[in-house]
């Protein structure tokens, strides 16, 4: 028997450069690098000017350290949105920025010093500012170069800087907006203080841990009442912060509380009535019976005093009873020792009745060193100090004050994120933006119309009302954050920052309203940065109509909020004109309470307005267990080292996949998974670029007459397309992403790339079928590189490359793939629905016969089906890539192996192949 030719040479096999193996980390580099030669976000804006625009406000992060991977999933989220907005046309600039000011980089140069055994309080204040001003210009480099190695988009040779000349002279004047309206204050009120830090905190600077603390139970001799029969008794109060006792001032009462005296110990005492058997288990003492009770209201008029009194002064003086509607009987006696320099409820009582605060505890937590009673002592922090055996304790004791006393109390507590050491809430004079002053009309009329007569805080949540949330539940979350949050605390007792540039009068203690002065000043820091201020001739300032003396000149620093939630300003407004907001901010959720607030309130107070559009929050990335990230628990995942092993496009698609609107895990399984999904993706542009080899305009086939198959994919590739349009709308990329990645796997590489391959493979090149399956390829490859592009930037443009090689051309100039809506057909759409359910039936029918090798390829099988999906037996067949097909009569899938013999080139079993390894009439006919 004579040996059969070998058409090996004669099947048209796709053929591509394109490599399977990706190989991101070594090539994304050589990719930035021709993006940078080309000027690519340049050309872009060139491209698109006078289109409509997009613009995604950058919140600045702190310049200093390696980025992490909340850097990466937020920088990464940005640039998927920004190409997104820009594949649809729009002009979608992206500026990045720092946020070059305040703490968290004094701190680290503080640390610097502290390594030296140096005193930050002993260098010049303008060599210090200067080596922050160095560190942080170190770290903008260093993380510029890490946010591009993502392969995030913007203006890198131009962003912004807060601590830029021109973004604090506007900063400044974003002040003076505020005091030319009469929306500045200063005032003592207390306010988050961390005495290692020697200064005021924002809200957002600070953090939640759970503690242990000292709990103690004091008594107050009450001296003086109306009620007779309290005379001689002890008021008792619970606190979990005893350092407090020694500023207390007065004791709060709930009017509508009622009180008992029992006697416990040898003494009378008296506390709320639903109490004493907790508080007296506290102190050691079984049940008591309560004796006469009182309504909270009766107690007007009481006095006790302060169990140190014997020392004189100041704890000599009556601590009066105070009614005091936020008194509880949750936990502790019912009644509350008042301590106005300590606490916000407090001071608003005490200032009401007369009582001010006595600024007992210094910036570094210690009693001030004339204080009566531990002058110099502390920290209040500290403890020890505040420990059961400590000095306060040990003095109440010595008094007989002490009721109880125990270190076991268990609570949360507020703490620096940057110091990690406890905050205290601490009186101090410091400037305010006050949230319920109603704004003059003057000013609201240059602001805008929702500002006129209304506060801060009406302008702020109806703002919060008219901006789109992402997601929704976002809303609720912002509006009782605005709805209950304190006047805005603009101060800090720091040295590295935006100075709040006001002259206050020495007698009036008014700060100077003068457009011309401000005017004078905001010149200044535009030729000198905030260092001028510092430097400055003052007298000069004022110019001649005002006298130096007369006034104080403020050197506090501006909260560095301030800063962030004034760079609308200097950024959306003065790169892209007057009264423009930015369509979306993009931060992450803890920013409601810090970037997307401060710039919330910051615009309603100037502008009348929010500064942006829509807002979206994202979740935290937690390792792969779903723990925080901790280097003590050694479990933070690096994006740096991602990027150098498996390359950015990894990482964005992780980013694109997960549902980022809640905290997200990532780890080694999740990332391998993640690289799973991509060299799917990848192979099925691979798939496509070597199918198309060769693909020219005159081997194009229009639509109309094309088969049903390809008209089937046409119309699932509109129905995809109507579907990421609305996710990337929706910001829902984890659902974009799916959707794309759902149809390259199940509708083209199962389906679509399975049934044609014999077609592309063996047909003639002029066959109808093949030029269709090759025309709907072409039109496949080019929605779906553009599609991934915003997702998988480097990819998509080596993808494009691959095809179509240009010094200067890139994927990322391209626009929204033109899909008609024409293709949509549904009724078609429904029957292939049927087919693709009827050829399931079929491959579960062969797949035992396979495991039992009685056939080792389903083109080896015949089936007949009940169910053909409404197709003719032999097209049925052919999407089945079966031997033959036929409609059966039962109910199941029957198979059996064929017995055709097998044609030597496309290895179909076939009636018309005499024996196997001849050719089949398709074959004969493509070969000659």
């Amino acid at each position: 028997m004579s040996e059969k030719p070998d058409y090996k040479d004669t099947v048209f096999l796709p053929k591509t450069d394109f490599p399977m193996k990706a190989g991101l980390a070594a090539k994304e580099p050589a990719i930035l690098a021709r993006w940078a030669k080309i000027g690519i976000y340049d050309k872009l804006r060139t491209d698109r000017k006078g289109r409509e625009r997009f613009i995604l406000h950058d919140g600045p992060p702190y310049a200093n350290g390696d980025i992490h991977m909340g850097h990466a999933m937020n920088k990464v989220l940005k640039d998927i949105i920004v190409r997104s907005q820009s594949l649809m046309g729009k002009d979608a600039p992206y500026v990045p920025g720092w946020d070059c000011h305040g703490l968290p980089i004094e701190w680290k140069i503080e640390e610097q010093y502290r390594k030296k055994k140096l005193n930050k309080d002993e260098v010049p204040a303008a060599e210090f500012r200067a080596e922050c001003r160095a560190y942080a210009e170190k770290w903008v480099a260093v993380q510029r170069e890490q946010f591009e190695r993502l392969g995030v988009m913007g203006d890198w040779e131009d962003p912004y800087l807060t601590m830029k000349f021109e973004a604090e002279a506007a900063i400044v004047n974003e002040l003076l907006k505020f005091a030319e309206s009469g929306q500045l204050y200063r005032g003592a009120k207390p306010v988050m203080w961390s005495p290692v830090e020697k200064t005021a905190l924002a809200e957002a600077e600070v953090e939640y841990e759970d503690i242990t603390s000292t709990q103690i139970d004091v008594g107050f001799e009450i001296v003086e009442s109306p009620i007779a029969e309290l005379v001689g008794a002890h008021a008792v109060i619970w606190t979990t912060t005893p350092w407090t006792i020694p500023v207390n001032q007065a004791l709060a009462y709930g009017p509508d509380i009622e009180y008992a005296i029992v006697e416990a110990g040898g003494k009378k005492l008296l506390l709320a009535a639903d109490l004493p058997a907790q508080a007296l288990a506290r102190q050691g003492h079984g049940a008591v019976t309560p004796g006469k009770t009182f309504k909270g209201s009766e107690l007007a008029g009481t006095i006790a005093r302060h169990p140190m009194h014997a020392l004189g002064g100041f704890y000599a003086k009556p601590r009066p009873f105070l009614a005091g509607d936020f008194v509880t009987t949750d936990a502790g006696t019912g009644l509350v020792h008042m301590a106005p320099d300590h606490g916000e409820d407090d001071f608003l009582l005490c200032k009401a009745n007369g009582i001010d605060p006595v600024f007992a505890v210094t910036d570094d937590g210690k009693y001030r060193e004339d204080w009566l009673w531990l002058p110099g002592q502390g920290s209040v922090i500290n403890p020890k100090f505040n420990a059961p055996e400590g000095p306060i304790c040990e003095d109440l004791r010595a008094t007989g004050a002490l009721l109880a006393a125990s270190a076991d109390f268990q609570h949360s507590y507020p703490h620096s994120w940057r110091s990690k050491a406890k905050v205290i809430f601490r009186c101090t004079p410091q400037w305010f933006i006050p949230m319920d002053r109603a704004v003059g009309a003057q000013s609201a009329a240059a602001q805008g119309e929702n500002s006129n007569g209304a506060t801060l805080r009406q302008v702020a949540l109806d703002a919060v009302e008219q901006t789109r949330w992402v997601p929704e539940k976002a809303r609720n979350r912002i509006h009782a954050m605005v709805e209950g949050r304190p006047d805005w605390v603009i101060s800090r007792q720091r040295a590295w920052g935006v100075p709040i540039a006001l002259y206050v009068h020495r007698q009036t203690a008014e700060y100077l309203n003068d457009p011309a002065v401000n005017a004078r000043i905001v010149d200044a820091f535009k030729q000198g940065g905030a260092d001028a201020w510092f430097a400055a001739d003052h007298q000069q300032l004022l110019g001649s109509a005002y006298a130096l003396d007369d006034y104080e000149v403020v050197n506090d620093i501006l909260d560095v909020w301030f800063d962030s939630g004034s760079t609308h300003a200097f950024v959306v407004e003065q790169r892209y004109g007057a009264g423009v907001r930015a369509n979306l901010y993009l931060e992450g959720s803890d920013q409601h309470r810090g970037w997307f607030q401060s710039s919330l309130l910051e615009s309603s107070g100037t502008r009348g307005r929010a500064p942006y559009d829509a807002v979206l929050t994202h979740g935290f990335a937690l390792d792969g267990n779903g723990r925080k990230m901790s280097k003590s628990l050694g479990n933070v995942v690096d994006p740096l080292k991602i990027i150098g092993e498996s390359g950015a496009d990894i990482l964005r698609m992780w980013v694109a996949s997960v549902d980022y609107f809640e905290d997200v895990r990532i780890g080694k399984e999740i990332l391998s998974g993640t690289s799973d999904q991509y060299r799917k993706l990848r192979n099925t542009f691979r798939y496509m670029l070597g199918a198309l080899d060769g693909f020219t305009e005159e081997e194009r086939l229009p639509v109309a007459e094309m088969p049903e198959l390809e008209r089937y994919v046409l119309h699932m590739l509109a129905e995809l397309d109507r579907e990421l349009r609305t996710a990337a709308g929706d910001f829902e990329f984890n659902r974009y992403i799916r959707a794309l990645a759902d149809f390259a796997n199940e509708d083209l590489s199962a389906l679509f790339f399975d049934i044609r391959k014999d077609c592309l493979y063996c047909d003639a090149p002029d066959s109808i079928k093949r030029r269709a399956y090759r025309t709907v390829l072409d039109i496949l490859f080019h929605a779906l590189v553009r599609y991934a592009a915003p997702v998988l930037c480097f990819t998509a443009e080596e993808v494009w490359q691959a095809r179509y090689p240009s010094e200067d051309g890139s994927v990322h100039f391209l626009e929204w793939p033109e899909v008609n809506a024409a293709w949509t057909d549904a009724v078609l759409g429904a029957k292939w629905q049927q087919v693709r359910a009827a050829r399931i039936r079929v491959t579960e029918a062969i797949e035992p016969l396979r495991r039992e090798k009685i056939i080792r390829s389903s083109l080896e099988a015949e089936i007949a089906a009940p169910d053909l999906g409404g197709l003719s037996p032999d097209d049925f067949a052919e999407v089945c890539i079966v031997a033959s097909a036929t409609n059966g009569a039962g109910e199941a899938v029957e198979v059996i192996r064929t017995e055709h013999a097998k044609c030597g080139r496309c290895w179909r079993h076939l009636p018309d192949v005499a024996e196997d390894g001849d050719l089949c009439g398709r074959c004969e006919t493509a070969v000659a």
